[in-house]
This record gives structure tokens, C-alpha cells and sequence, in this order.
């Protein structure tokens, strides 16, 4: 059945990869692979130069014209809930120069057809879900502290946080609620794409996986996760230009973490129930 694919991979039974023990320092080797997929063809990346700007002037001009701005730093932070997702092209990218190839930008959408496109919808729905809820509570938390009438300019909004008694309580509140958020995110998604893309292991064995990496090294994805998040601030200050450096290079060394976190014949399978009786 197709909903039993999307849960649970194209196979019979669940197939639960093995995860490896890494440190920080794989962290910075995964990070040199993906500048070195980045740099391999920068040219791949001249239509995201282009579209990070555009989204900044947009989103300027609508927070702007609707007086918005109090969404400014959630959507900011949100780039690092729905950035697996529009990291797909990468990690194809990354795969298939692993393999030796010299992809393109055709091979790259090659993941649109993709026989795990079902799962990866599906965790990727789950991570609108999720982008939702943190603009709702960001907003909900800036109402409960100033009121429903919105600032007009960003210069009002920079103003309260930092003269009004709710300000300091805003942002640290805020950046909690954002931290909390980015933790459900890495917990479920780490890996997930580059897992399902992979080997079409469907949504729960992908979500699954990605928890126990984390449970495992918790250490060092807490600290990719801070990764992460700082690249994508920075990136984010100068009208999102920077986004389409760091976002790629984040996306193919998010491909290589993967390939550390899993290794290539590190499949195990859990029994089905008539095995499970017949071997006891």
C-alpha cells in the first residue's frame, strides 16, 4: 500500500540502520567536505544568489506593509526548521559525487522522483507543521506582553525590546521557545532526508533513526545543531545574501554527517512476530 511505504519504506519489513559514534572533530571534516561540493561547481549556485536577496526584499516590504515585524526573527529561525527539506538537491549533489559522477543541476532534481518522495513528503509536512506552530507561538508570546497592535517600523520593535519592562523577558523567552522548536527539528530530522533518500526507508525508520543519532551523540549534534543555527543568523543579516553560501555548504555537509552517523552495510532488521516465535 502506498501510505505503508510512505511509513514504513518500500521493503517488507522495517529496516533500522546502525549509528555510529562520531566527535566534534567529524563535525569539521563533514563541514571541509561540504565547502569542497560547494566550490566544486559555484555556478549551481548563481540562481540562489539570486532568490536569497529576493526573499529578503519581500519579506521587508511585506513585514513592512503589514506591519509584521514581529515575525522578522522567527522567520529568520525558521530557515533552520524547513532548510532540510530544501536541501534535498544538495544532498543529491553530494551523493553523486561520492559516487564518482559530476553531477549537474538536472541530476540534482532527479530527487523530485525520487521512489522515497512519499516519506519525504511526509516528514517535510511535519516540518511545515512545526514552522507553523513557532510563528503562531512567537506571536501569541510578543501579544502577551505588548499588546495585539503590532509595531509600524522595525525602529519601534527594536525600541521595545530594548526600553520596555517585556522586552529582555520577549527575547530570551523568545529565543527559548525558538531553541526548543530547532531541538524537536534536530531530533527527528537530522539525518532523515539524506536517510530517505538514500535507501527509501520510509518516514518512521527516517524519524526513528535521526532520535537515536542524537541520543547517541548528543554531544556533537547539539553542537551541529548550534552550528547550524548560528550559520543561518549570520547568513541571515545582510538581507539573506548570505544564505546562499551557507545554506549549501550546510546542505552537503549535512549529506556527509549522515554518511559518519550511518555507515554504508550498517543495516539491521527488527523481526517480525512470527520470526520472533519461531526462533524462541
Amino acid at each position: 500500500m502506498a501510505s505503508m511505504h510512505v511509513m514504513s519504506g518500500a521493503g517488507d519489513k522495517l529496516d533500522m540502520p546502525v549509528i555510529q559514534q562520531i566527535s566534534i572533530a567529524d563535525l569539521g571534516d563533514a563541514l571541509r567536505r561540504g565547502t569542497a561540493d560547494f566550490w566544486a561547481k559555484p555556478s549551481h549556485y548563481v540562481l540562489l544568489m539570486l532568490i536569497y536577496p529576493i526573499i529578503g526584499i519581500v519579506l521587508t516590504v511585506w513585514m513592512n506593509g503589514w506591519h509584521a515585524w514581529t515575525l522578522l526573527y522567527p522567520l529568520v529561525g525558521g530557515f533552520a526548521l524547513v532548510g532540510p527539506v530544501a536541501a534535498l538537491p544538495l544532498y543529491e549533489i553530494s551523493r553523486r559525487r561520492e559516487r564518482g559522477e559530476n553531477p549537474g543541476w538536472r541530476d540534482a532534481m532527479a530527487v523530485l522522483r525520487s521512489p522515497a518522495m512519499g516519506s519525504i513528503v511526509a516528514v517535510g509536512a511535519m516540518l511545515f507543521v512545526l514552522f507553523t506552530l513557532w510563528l503562531t507561538s512567537a506571536q501569541a508570546l510578543y501579544e502577551s506582553l505588548f499588546g495585539p497592535s503590532p509595531p509600524h517600523t522595525l525602529d519601534v520593535l527594536v525600541n521595545q525590546i530594548l526600553t520596555q519592562p517585556g522586552g529582555m523577558t520577549l527575547l530570551a523567552v523568545g529565543t527559548g521557545l525558538g531553541a526548543l522548536f530547532a531541538l524537536v527539528v534536530l531530533c527527528t530530522t537530522v539525518i532523515a532526508f539524506p536517510l530517505m533518500l538514500d535507501r527509501d526507508v520510509g518516514a518512521y525508520v527516517a524519524v526513528e533513526t535521526s532520535f537515536r543519532a542524537v541520543m547517541r551523540n548528543p554531544v556533537p549534534l547539539l553542537a551541529w545543531g548550534v552550528i547550524v543555527g548560528a550559520g543561518i543568523f549570520l547568513g541571515s543579516l545582510p538581507l539573506f545574501v548570505g544564505l546562499a553560501v551557507v545554506l549549501p555548504i550546510l546542505g552537503h555537509a549535512t549529506w556527509h554527517l549522515y554518511r559518519k552517523l550511518v555507515g554504508d552495510a550498517s543495516l539491521i532488521r527488527k523481526p517480525e512476530p512470527a520470526e520472533e516465535h519461531t526462533t524462541g
